[in-house]
């Protein structure tokens, strides 16, 4: 090259990057033929990391505030572009820029029911839904891992793998707990908690650190759900009896609130038989046998002879 051409080429003397919208991950800056001139500015700003790639690998990696590009920061980048030889620029790598910044609100759910032994309930199938948040934390790794070269990556290209991989480290943590289903929905800000500390390695190996786990609902399917309220209201009676007595009063209670109609008035009706069936029989005592001290048994036939009888009723032998 020479030294004409060399003048006549366009350098960058200041690289920076304001994010335009929300959900970008990495962005690489616009080089194509262009240069960076020796001792150009590079602005990193607060929420923000940029990584000098040369020739897919990373040579270096600045966080935020100005920096001045020469040999004195950029060793590695030196070495490889051998850049003082026939007026080369030693700075015709790409720069990518990362966002660092919380990614907030990013929502996880079970597309379809989990499968796990219940230590209560024996093996049910459970549903969850929830929020989480993450940020880049090592440049490095996540453009080796996830990356690579692509021009922009966005939150929407790494949300079905993150979700998946939650949802997969869910079930192993189901799996091996012993905790039943009922304390699992009592406790999920600690169920949200063990997660997050169980999913932390999972995002480290991308690069990424996850800062926090929500679990906002853990349910059952509407048909396991409608089982687990009967078992709770038997429960809740103390024995089956009881239990039967409060379903008579229940369905009382239903049909007096719907009152309309002969429709009504019969279920109405169904429900009041049912529940005085109900409490007399529970109510009702079991009568003692009529003693009857004076019985005689007829020598003939061998059947009961009134006290004050001469005859057997029976069979008429004199007694």
């Amino acid at each position: 090259m020479t030294l004409k051409q060399f003048v006549a080429k366009q350098f960058i003397d200041v690289i920076q990057w304001n994010e335009p919208e929300e959900g970008i991950l990495v962005y690489r800056y616009p080089m194509q033929d262009m240069e960076i001139q020796n001792g150009g500015q590079l602005t990193v700003r607060e929420s923000q990391m940029a990584a000098f790639v040369n020739e897919g690998k990373i040579a270096d990696v600045f966080g935020p505030g100005l920096h001045t590009l020469n040999t004195r920061n950029l060793p590695v980048l030196t070495d490889l572009m051998n850049w003082d030889k026939e007026f080369e620029s030693p700075f015709k790598s790409d720069v990518y820029f990362f966002s660092t910044h919380l990614q907030i609100n990013q929502k996880w759910g079970t597309a379809t029911p989990i499968t796990i032994r219940d230590a209560e309930f024996g093996a049910v199938r459970l549903r969850g839904y929830g929020i989480y948040s993450y940020r880049i934390s090592d440049p490095r790794t996540f453009f080796t891992q996830v990356s690579g070269t692509r021009s922009t990556y966005y939150i929407e290209d790494l949300e079905g793998q993150l979700r998946n991989t939650i949802v997969a480290r869910m079930t192993d943590i189901f799996a091996t707990s012993k905790i039943s289903f009922l304390d699992m929905a009592a406790n999920q800000a600690a169920l949200g908690k063990k997660i997050e500390e169980e999913m932390k390695p999972n995002f480290a190996a991308l690069g990424l650190e996850l800062a926090s786990f929500v679990v906002e609902n853990i349910s059952l399917p509407e048909e396991l759900q409608k089982v687990m309220d009967q078992r709770i209201g038997v429960g809740m009676a103390g024995d089956l009896g009881k239990f039967t007595q409060f379903q008579a009063a229940e369905a009382l209670s239903t049909a007096a609130s719907n009152s309309g109609g002969a429709a009504g008035m019969g279920v109405g009706l169904g429900a009041g038989v049912a529940m005085g069936q109900t409490m007399i029989s529970a109510m009702k005592q079991p009568e003692a046998p009529v003693a009857q001290a004076n019985a005689r048994f007829c020598s003939n036939c061998g059947k009961t002879v009134p006290a004050r009888a001469h005859f057997c009723p029976e069979c008429g032998k004199a007694q």
